[in-house]
């Protein structure tokens, strides 16, 4: 299928910044995200992290969900609204982390993964009943129930500290991406309201309760 050219210059934004970290380690030092250099003022270290990667597996992963989601979202909505949801899920993504992580100066991150969960979400609550593929089920399942599995996951993750993965950032980017879904479509409503009250549950209980998981 053809490929927008915002949502092209995206992605060649992503592999020439994240090849450049990989050769030059002072390049990614200085704009990943650290929570002690963002405290003493680095703010770009927000976005700029989130155009590298730890490794080419890294990238192509999010790089081709981003190809495979983006499209849904760009031909409903069209691009300036794509644009609104994938940066406003990314910086949602880095926001929780800086805020789940503040007391953890050494605290560091980098990927798309934020904003790539938001477009997910967002892509989620155009189609809810789109087929989606949760490891290790061996079977496609609804993607509300894909949704509902990650949020759940996600929490879970940040809370266990699972593996070497960033489940603050891709919580954050979900909840952006489902938020901002619900705001610059309000129609959504309409269509997709079970889903937005099923997806929103975890939401609401995260917000209210959060404070818990550390």
């Amino acid at each position: 299928m053809s490929i927008s050219p915002i949502l092209l210059i995206i992605i060649l934004a992503n592999v020439a910044f994240s090849i450049k970290g990989f050769s030059d380690r002072l390049f990614f030092d200085n704009y990943k995200f650290q929570i002690g250099a963002i405290k003493r003022g680095e703010q770009i270290r927000m976005f700029s992290s989130a155009f590298l990667h730890v490794d080419y597996m890294h990238l192509i992963l999010n790089m081709y969900v981003l190809y495979i989601f983006a499209p849904i979202i760009i031909i409903k909505l069209g691009i300036i609204k794509f644009l609104i949801l994938y940066l406003g899920s990314l910086l949602a993504g880095n926001v929780l982390t800086l805020k789940y992580h503040k007391d953890e100066l050494y605290y560091t991150a980098v990927g798309a993964s934020g904003a790539v969960a938001g477009i997910i979400y967002a892509a989620i609550l155009l189609n809810p009943d789109m087929r989606l593929m949760m490891f290790p089920l061996p079977i496609p399942i609804p993607g509300y129930i894909f949704g509902l599995g990650y949020l759940l996951y996600s929490i879970y993750g940040m809370k266990k500290q699972l593996g070497n993965v960033g489940h603050s950032a891709h919580l954050g980017g979900a909840i952006g991406g489902y938020a901002l879904m619900l705001i610059v479509y309000p129609s959504i409503f309409l269509t997709s309201t079970t889903t937005i009250l099923l997806l929103g549950v975890p939401i609401i209980l995260l917000l209210l309760f959060g404070h818990k998981l550390k």
